[in-house]
């Protein structure tokens, strides 16, 4: 598929989502205005809390479900058909018309402080609460679930925010594909694997939340949002860690430029290349993760160097002086504590590469594209791939190179087709 194609299908999957969203909350909105509030005091209830939990909604990396705590609420009032003994009937607009002004109103501070986006959050919220509420909500008030009771009830629960969570991924990777560009399918399996994490979480504390809400009522909100809320922050703090644990690694990168081994930005550059090209090769998050890490220091070893490399192009060097590098490079980051994956990847850039882990094969052609553009003129990347493209016999690998060149057509530069 051609970029513009690409560009075109991306935009066109974004407006159905935005207008399958927008088309529901409309509907569900006049629903309610013309019906009114069923069971006014329950719906300020949940309300409330989903607004809560959309003011500690956390806009920092490292995190998919933002709002967990709003999330967790927003479930429960889709799947709530009891309240302390007596039957609601708030049916699917109400919950749909609730959820969308609790996250509005609890969104206003985000906005303000112009943190998103809040229109994706949204969009996502609106989707998943919707599908859980048309599953539910219907056959609940027709009499369908009468006979269950107890266990199988709460497995009933279970088995709804199960199905939630698979489309509520769904939609998240089709909104980060329609953004990005980025390939779908690696995206929905990222999306897919932390489900367990968090997401379970979520999905329990929905169901409890609902159960116990059937049972005493309203005071169960509350008492059940506790726990979430402190699972909530001891995932910030694990994401601080690891944020200063980056910064730590950006900072040991930027050696070789402090002194005058690299070029300024080299290595920033050629790690935010690198993992766009992970990216469009299906690369999963923990090993993009990897990829940034060795990309990041991919250069380190010339510190090790009595002589500077000339600009530290290392890519025109003998393949011997190479591999005393990269072997220099590794030790170096092994003594700095980064796994011994990122080691591995930075001790065998220059291995041939039928031989290297794909991150390896990678760093190694963003790094020689990153040399050869530099100060080549208007008409570098294009002059740099087709040299890349000329080494595929035996020193890059085709399938990065041809990934190369697709992200960077989706950056709007003309480049020929891969052959």
């Amino acid at each position: 598929m051609s970029g513009r194609r690409r560009a075109a299908w991306a935009g066109g999957l974004l407006s159905v989502l935005h207008g399958a969203a927008g088309l529901l909350v409309v509907a569900s909105l006049f629903v309610v205005l013309r019906s009114g509030l069923a069971e006014r005091p329950v719906a300020l209830a949940f309300g409330v809390l989903m607004a809560v939990g959309e003011l500690t909604r956390w806009s920092g990396p490292g995190l998919r479900e933002a709002a967990p705590l709003g999330s967790a609420a927003s479930l429960s009032y889709a799947l709530l058909g009891e309240h302390a003994g007596h039957a609601t009937h708030h049916g699917v607009a109400q919950v749909v018309a609730v959820v969308v002004a609790a996250s509005l109103l609890g969104s206003v501070p985000h906005i303000a402080r112009g943190q998103g986006p809040v229109l994706d959050h949204l969009v996502r919220r609106v989707l998943a609460v919707g599908f859980a509420a048309v599953c539910f909500q219907p056959l609940y008030n027709h009499g369908v679930f009468a006979g269950w009771t107890g266990p199988a009830y709460a497995l009933l629960l279970l088995a709804l925010l199960v199905l939630t969570a698979l489309c509520d991924a769904v939609v998240a990777a089709a909104l980060a594909h329609s953004r990005t560009g980025w390939p779908f399918a690696p995206l929905l399996r990222d999306e897919l694997r932390s489900v367990p994490g968090l997401g379970s979480a979520v999905a329990a504390t929905g169901a409890v939340m609902a159960l116990a809400v059937a049972v005493v009522g309203l005071w169960a909100l509350p008492v059940f949002s506790v726990p979430l809320l402190l699972t909530q922050l001891s995932l910030r703090r694990y994401a601080a860690v690891r944020a200063t644990y980056r910064q730590t690694i950006a900072s040991l990168a930027r050696a070789t430029e402090i002194a005058g081994y690299t070029p300024a930005g080299h290595a920033r550059r050629v790690a935010a290349l690198s993992q766009a090209v992970g990216r469009d090769l299906g690369l999963t998050e923990p090993e993009l993760t990897v990829l940034e890490y060795a990309a990041l220091m991919h250069d380190i070893g010339q510190l090790s160097l009595v002589d500077p490399v000339p600009a530290g192009a290392t890519a025109g060097l003998p393949p011997a002086e190479q591999r005393r590098i990269a072997l220099l490079g590794g030790a170096v980051v092994r003594q700095t504590g980064a796994s011994a994956q990122v080691a591995a990847v930075v001790e065998c850039q220059a291995d041939p590469y039928p031989e290297q882990p794909t991150a390896a094969r990678i760093v190694r052609v963003v790094n020689a594209y990153e040399e050869k553009v530099r100060d080549a003129g208007p008409g570098g990347p294009l002059t740099a791939l087709e040299e890349l493209r000329l080494g595929t016999g035996g020193e890059y690998a085709p399938e990065v190179v041809e990934a190369l060149a697709r992200v960077l057509s989706r950056d709007c530069l003309t480049l020929p087709a891969g052959g």
